[in-house]
């Protein structure tokens, strides 16, 4: 059984560039979105591995709520899994290349 979390992702016109920038200025979490961008949608295991964090488990938590409240994953739940997913299409609607430029950065890298 899959369960969507949409209550938990804002809608596109309620994305907001302060958010969006501020949560990518930490590190890990532009670690992530960079290992969400090769991988596709993943889950948190299989992600927190590929990106090489080795944070706690609430830490790895915690950034991922602030990157999905900022409208930059969404999140899913099947079984006892959360699988995650980079909100590109979105993200390009509300900020046309913004994500794109921020991922091909040599800061980023």
């Amino acid at each position: 059984m899959t369960v969507t979390t949409d209550g938990m992702h804002p809608d596109v016109s309620e994305l907001r560039l302060a958010k969006v920038l501020a949560a990518l200025g930490d590190e890990g979490r532009l670690t992530t979105v960079q290992a969400l961008a090769r991988l596709g949608e993943s889950d948190c295991t299989r992600l927190q591995a590929d990106a090489g964090l080795t944070m706690s488990r609430s830490t790895f938590s915690h950034h991922q709520k602030v990157l999905r409240e900022a409208g930059i994953l969404r999140a899913r739940v099947q079984g006892s899994r959360r699988f995650l997913t980079l909100r590109r299409d979105d993200l390009n609607a509300r900020f046309p290349g913004l994500l794109d430029a921020i991922l091909a950065s040599p800061a980023s890298r």
